[in-house]
């Protein structure tokens, strides 16, 4: 059997050296495919579950073009985590050309940004929003980019960043490269983006929706009082690297609590915490600080850890195609994975719509004996203050339904 090796693609030999370094020897098929075409400067469509290495398969074409040209490379991305995922491999990929990058995410600090943008950089990584922000500041310019690179393209797509995608693309010159990557794309999306590409390259190495060759999946039917006793006894179970998808960010913040009373370290990770409190968490999660980091599906796609063992949908994901990319968190890279989902008796229809998906069907095993009901006490208690009301001075009611003064409910919180 014939071995790829990215020595026989066309890559420059500079890059050869880099990618040696790092020991990145055999590429992933989607690579095989997308780096020809995008070193000759095609457009590209590409479609590949997650976890197969999307990233460099657009960093090594982009890199190798910029340095033969004064031009500028434009990589666009839903989430401040993805953003900088990408920029940390387009650094390493491209420190042997000097490649300088810039990359523009909200929360993080504007007067960085500006100093990075006065230095000319060669590849601007950014959210949608936070490069509005920039045009209109007037901070940046676009008719310099000669590839566009759109990540995970049905969430930016599908998920309302279509109005402030097409306000950036009218800036972009239209004489340029676009390379549109994701691990899933609807019919609908891809005729939508292919009116802004030029007679594009689709390369298809699964089919939209193909979940990670090497997760086993399984599902548990259940009520929903009983969900943290299952969580307690799947984390006592299974003792490696665990990620926890909730459906909300409160339900992140309360289930994170809980994880750590049950004598686990863990993070959370959502959109209310700062940029800074989301790389620590990060990092530390990727470094062994924290076994368990529970996070809203702005981690599905944003984070690349090697070693995940075991995914748990505690809560079903709002959209089925999520479903594809929160168990791609596991199995990455040639690596075994488990994805587990939580499903209660009235959410058996979301989990045909996820096998229609992913085109097979996934075991529902039987509930295994969970844990006392007591432990259920400390998991499922929220602990935040009891905001109270307070009895007007001489009234026996609360409040004061007269409008007269003197009702209302107190500032105080009961300890």
């Amino acid at each position: 059997m014939e071995t790829f090796t990215f020595h026989n693609m066309g890559i420059a030999p500079k890059l050869i050296e880099t990618l040696d370094g790092l020991k990145l020897v055999e590429p992933t098929p989607i690579q095989r495919q997308a780096i020809p075409a995008g070193i000759e400067g095609k457009d590209v469509v590409g479609i590949a579950q997650t976890g197969t290495g999307k990233t460099l398969a657009f960093s090594i074409p982009m890199i190798q073009r910029l340095a033969d040209e004064t031009k500028r490379g434009l990589v666009l991305v839903p989430t401040r985590e993805l953003a900088l995922q990408a920029e940390e491999t387009i650094r390493k990929i491209g420190r042997s050309y000097g490649i300088r990058t810039a990359i523009l995410i909200g929360g993080a600090s504007m007067h960085r940004q500006h100093a990075m943008l006065d230095r000319n950089p060669h590849i601007v990584i950014a959210t949608p929003g936070r490069l509005l922000d920039h045009l209109e500041q007037k901070s940046i310019r676009l008719d310099s980019v000669s590839i566009l690179i759109l990540d995970e393209a049905d969430r930016m797509l599908d998920m309302g960043f279509w109005p402030q995608i097409r306000r950036i693309i009218d800036v972009v010159p239209k004489d340029r490269q676009t390379m549109l990557f994701s691990a899933t794309l609807s019919r609908e999306i891809m005729q939508l983006a292919s009116g802004h590409m030029n007679l594009p390259v689709r390369i298809e190495v699964a089919p939209s929706g193909t979940t990670a060759e090497r997760v086993t999946q399984e599902f548990f039917i259940l009520r929903k009082d009983e969900k943290p006793r299952l969580l307690e006894k799947l984390l006592s179970d299974y003792r490696g690297t665990t990620i926890v998808f909730t459906r909300t960010k409160h339900g992140a913040k309360k289930l994170m609590r809980a994880v750590l009373r049950l004598g686990h370290t863990a993070a959370e990770l959502h959109g209310n915490r700062s940029l800074s409190q989301r790389k620590e968490a990060l990092e530390g999660f990727k470094t062994g600080r924290y076994r368990v980091l529970v996070a809203t599906d702005i981690a599905a796609r944003g984070i690349d850890v090697k070693g995940i063992d075991l995914v748990i949908n505690y809560d079903m994901p709002t959209a089925s195609e999520d479903y594809v990319h929160r168990i791609g968190r596991t199995a990455r890279a040639g690596a075994d994975g488990h994805a587990i989902t939580f499903a209660e008796p009235q959410q058996r229809r979301e989990l045909r719509d996820i096998e229609r998906l992913i085109r097979k069907p996934i075991p529902v095993s039987q509930l295994p004996e969970l844990p006392p009901a007591r432990a259920q006490e400390h998991v499922e208690r929220d602990e935040r203050p009891r905001f109270i009301p307070r009895r007007p001075q001489g009234s026996r009611s609360f409040g004061n339904r007269s409008g007269r003064k003197g009702g209302g409910f107190s500032r105080g919180y009961r300890r």
